[in-house]
């Protein structure tokens, strides 16, 4: 069985919740009120930046010349293109590049970037692809999902797009290759750090799309 497919398979339960979550189902039903849509856009937009920066990291430690290409690529990517989708989406909210920056990141997302950047920092190359991989992969899975579904409502259709496009697929099927190239020269307890990893922020997919539609803030 190929990393991946063991991957997937830990993670099925978590998946289908995600599927099932009012936040998504309200995307492709148009159920999903505008204000937790900004409310997840903003947040999003907050959590690319420090999603760049561990994959900065783990390109540093990337053990082949063309996966560091690609991390750095992507990385740049987090930051350019789908800058570029969030920005026509504040535009539509009224909402400036200043006012979305000096936004503080909601509990969840402090978590999860913070997870995320001291694998990167603090841990191999393998464990930090591990720990990236939900982020592609499971948006990918959604967009495809919805798509299939459609939605009422232009803006959430464009964000659909987004993810389920052929351009953002072969991204996905790329990292998925470096994870299962990079797994299959790992020791068993390598493979079972990384896939403590993988749960671990597939799980914290699911809190983000529970954080936006909950509009998550701070308690005291």
């Amino acid at each position: 069985m190929a990393f991946t497919d063991e991957c997937w398979h830990a993670i099925a339960r978590i998946y289908t919740e995600i599927l099932r979550h009012p936040f998504v189902t309200g995307l492709t039903d148009g159920s999903l009120p505008r204000e937790s849509f900004r409310f997840y856009a903003v947040q999003d937009a907050l959590y690319l930046r420090d999603f760049a920066r561990a994959l900065s990291l783990a390109a540093a430690r990337a053990p082949r010349e063309d996966w560091i290409i690609m991390f750095n690529e992507h990385a740049a990517g987090a930051l350019k293109v789908e800058r570029t989708l969030h920005e026509s989406f504040f535009r539509d909210f009224g909402l400036s590049p200043d006012e979305v920056a000096a936004t503080p990141l909601a509990p969840t997302n402090l978590a999860y970037t913070s997870y995320l950047l001291a694998v990167a920092h603090g841990g191999p190359f393998h464990e930090a692809l591990a720990a990236l991989l939900p982020c592609y992969w499971i948006y990918w899975e959604v967009g495809r999902a919805l798509e299939q579904r459609g939605s009422p409502d232009p803006l959430y259709t464009r964000w659909i797009g987004t993810y389920a496009s052929d351009e953002f697929g072969g991204v996905v099927r790329a990292v998925l290759e470096a994870a299962n190239a990079t797994a299959a020269q790992r020791a068993p307890a390598e493979r079972e750090a990384m896939l403590r990893h993988f749960v671990a922020t597939s799980r914290y997919e699911w809190m983000f799309w529970d954080m936006g539609s909950r509009r998550e803030s701070w308690p005291v």
